[in-house]
């Protein structure tokens, strides 16, 4: 893996977490085989592992992610009971 390649990605994504779930997403789709997504969407791959590319990937915004909105269950309508 490329330190370099890392420290750029970590700049564009920002949380840690967030990059090694992103890669490691990727990779395993790179390392999938067949189908459209198991393909680089980067040209020159000489030489890159699977995590190299999918890194060069996110720095080349070649691929997009959104951050899922934090939301709070609702709990179904409890009854309250009267008190006699």
């Amino acid at each position: 893996m490329n330190a370099e390649l890392l420290k750029k990605a970590l700049e564009q994504i920002g949380n840690p977490n967030i990059l090694v779930n992103l890669v490691s997403r990727r990779v395993r789709q790179l390392n999938a085989g067949g189908g459209s997504l198991s393909r680089p969407l980067i040209s020159n791959t000489a030489g890159m592992g699977a995590a190299d590319i999918a890194m060069t990937e996110l720095t080349e915004d070649k691929l997009g992610w959104e951050m899922a909105e934090e939301s709070v269950p609702e709990m179904p309508g409890a009854k309250r009971r009267k008190r006699p």
